[in-house]
């Protein structure tokens, strides 16, 4: 991005913002480009968004440049999910309450005649110290408040934190209202397809939302990763993250196919059912044989290979090491460490030390090591990725 800091120019590139934000499809990965742009835009240290749901804001979205670079190369800002009322008691709650951008010059020193006050509790444990805080509904054209946007710390010529600027006030509004439309239409896009997955959670009740929002994570996490490791651009990196979190999710759509005494049979399978169970990932590729954007010529390779293995004794095609699409080598780690790691009608879950012993065994073998490695390194963000969507 190569956004001007200048208040003119700022309204003159929200068209263009606005375009770029549309074509994003996946709800996180919009949250993170919004949150980062308005950072970019207004010169900002920090920033986080919050979505409604029903009357409370759910904390989505953390960015924090001064934190992260404490961070060794490569890791990422761990934060934990939680959500508050909408009410006038928070910074969030208010602007969410009363659709109103607050401009707080310092936290720290709220007038007292404000209903609100700032949670002093994260920079306490973080060692971090909130100063300016930009707060500001994203509100679509129907006037519906969807989420707050927070904007933290404006950073002045010298590097110091100063206040932000009344001008900023009606831009960071423009961009939530922009904001607002891009995550409106993100959302359906995951909901129409958490519908897909419903259905096959009526035949399979292991397919669940919670599990496939997961292994989409997990999967645009590893992809990120490895595209930084290939030196491939932020741009790609971006585009084919956005897409792999939406394909990951239909791994296992195929299962639709699978009869119900084969599908919920409680016992192991005979090698008869086994091989009828295996042609759920031709059926799933089959439902995006017309591929017609990348999404879906990454829904057919997942759908269809992520039960191939490394060794080549995977199905359905027995592809063997770098014939196996990225995208379901990828997805084959991501799946399996969420079955071992979650609970089944069959199995209690592994703890994670036994779940990460397999799959470091399996390296090279099943799965494809770098792969492996990578999905070891960022552990951490698997981690809070997992709690997230429980």
């Amino acid at each position: 991005m190569n956004y001007p800091h200048n208040s003119d120019e700022r309204f003159r590139h929200l068209v263009s913002v606005g375009l770029e934000l549309a074509s994003i499809k996946d709800e996180d990965i919009l949250l993170e480009k919004v949150l980062y742009t308005a950072r970019y835009f207004l010169n900002a240290d920090a920033g986080s968004i919050y979505i409604r749901e029903k009357d409370r804001l759910f904390f989505r979205c953390a960015q924090n440049d001064t934190l992260r670079k404490k961070l060794p190369p490569g890791k990422k800002l761990i934060y934990t999910t939680f959500s508050i009322p909408i009410d006038d008691k928070s910074i969030a709650g208010y602007a969410a309450l009363k659709g109103e951008v607050l401009n707080i010059k310092d936290v720290y020193k709220i007038e007292h005649l404000a209903p609100y006050r700032f949670n002093t509790d994260y920079d306490r444990v973080s060692e971090y110290r909130t100063k300016s805080v930009l707060t500001a509904p994203l509100m679509t054209s129907r006037g519906m408040v969807i989420g707050v946007i927070q904007i933290i710390n404006a950073i002045g010529h010298e590097g110091e934190f100063v206040s932000f600027s009344d001008a900023d006030e009606p831009f960071v509004r423009h961009l939530g209202n922009i904001a607002a439309s891009a995550i409106e239409r993100a959302q359906l896009i995951r909901s129409t397809i958490l519908r897909m997955i419903k259905m096959a959670e009526l035949r399979d009740p292991e397919e669940t939302g919670a599990h496939v929002n997961r292994v989409g994570a997990y999967s645009s996490e590893i992809y990120e990763t490895w595209g930084k490791n290939h030196n491939i651009n932020e741009g790609e990196i971006e585009r084919c993250k956005d897409a792999l979190r939406l394909a990951a999710m239909l791994h296992d759509v195929g299962k639709i196919s699978v009869p119900d005494t084969i599908l919920k049979k409680p016992g192991r399978l005979t090698d008869e059912e086994f091989e009828k169970m295996k042609n759920h990932t031709i059926y799933g590729s089959g439902i995006f044989s017309d591929c017609q954007s990348e999404l879906d010529r990454m829904s057919k390779d997942i759908a269809r290979h992520h039960h191939e293995r490394w060794d080549g004794k995977g199905y359905p095609d027995g592809l063997q090491g770098g014939e196996i699409p990225l995208t379901a080598r990828i997805v084959s780690v991501a799946d399996v460490y969420d079955a071992l790691s979650s609970e089944r009608s069959y199995k209690k879950p592994l703890s994670d030390e036994e779940a990460l012993k397999i799959i470091a065994d399996e390296s090279g073998s099943h799965f494809d090591d770098e792969i492996v490695k990578i999905f070891l390194d960022i552990f951490d963000t698997i981690k809070s990725i997992k709690a997230r969507y429980i």
